[in-house]
């Protein structure tokens, strides 16, 4: 059995931008990512609504990123791959942080995995390194907390592109995906479908 850690946040914990309730197991990407590779494989799903890669949130409480990855690991060990998809969080107004500040954040979450021997052979678990998907316009409950947000996207994918080439990890730039409409920030299911499909092809790949 080889096992995945997702680290996430409210697209891997799967917010539903149609409704207040969470997207069922089998319709978020973790979930089919765990139908498509089959029994061989264990998907070891850790989304949070509002986690940022390193940042503490002086409104929402305890969604650093950072504070919580090193039990995290040391929770699911032994760990055969970890797909950290975090950043979308840090674009929001509140932190003020640019995109190379925001990839700089990732780049410490991929340190600690890398120093972190929760592989099988203490060793390092590969890493998967995702960077924040697309953002459109936004509902009124999220324009206010993510200006700028739409102009900073596009930035990201180099500079964690960069991150993942110093770090030996491999790399995926999600500019596929589509936010759902009119809510412009979180994915619907054919989206989740989408990566899954997609982050299927890496892992074995990967893990073949």
């Amino acid at each position: 059995m080889k096992n995945i850690l997702c680290y996430g946040d409210s697209n891997t914990h799967g917010a539903n931008p149609a409704s207040d309730v969470r997207l069922a197991r089998d319709v978020r990407w973790t979930g089919v990512l765990q139908t498509l590779l089959g029994d061989g494989y264990y998907v070891i799903e850790e989304g949070l609504n509002g986690r940022t890669t390193v940042w503490e949130d002086p409104i929402e409480e305890y969604r650093n990123g950072k504070t919580y990855l090193l039990p995290c690991l040391m929770t699911h060990a032994p760990l055969d791959l970890v797909i950290l998809m975090l950043g979308t969080n840090d674009m929001k107004t509140r932190f003020n942080k640019t995109a190379f500040d925001i990839a700089k954040g990732a780049e410490k979450l991929v340190q600690m995995i890398q120093a972190s021997q929760c592989r099988r052979d203490n060793g390092a678990p590969p890493i998967l390194l995702v960077s924040p998907a697309p953002v459109s316009d936004f509902a009124p409950q999220f324009a206010p907390m993510f200006a700028g947000a739409i102009e900073k996207q596009p930035q990201l994918a180099g500079y964690y592109q960069q991150v993942a080439e110093e770090h030996g990890c491999v790399f995926l730039n999600p500019d596929f995906m589509v936010p759902y409409p009119g809510e412009g920030l979180h994915f619907g299911p054919e989206e989740h479908k989408k990566l899954a499909k997609r982050l299927s092809v890496e892992v074995q790949g990967l893990l073949a």
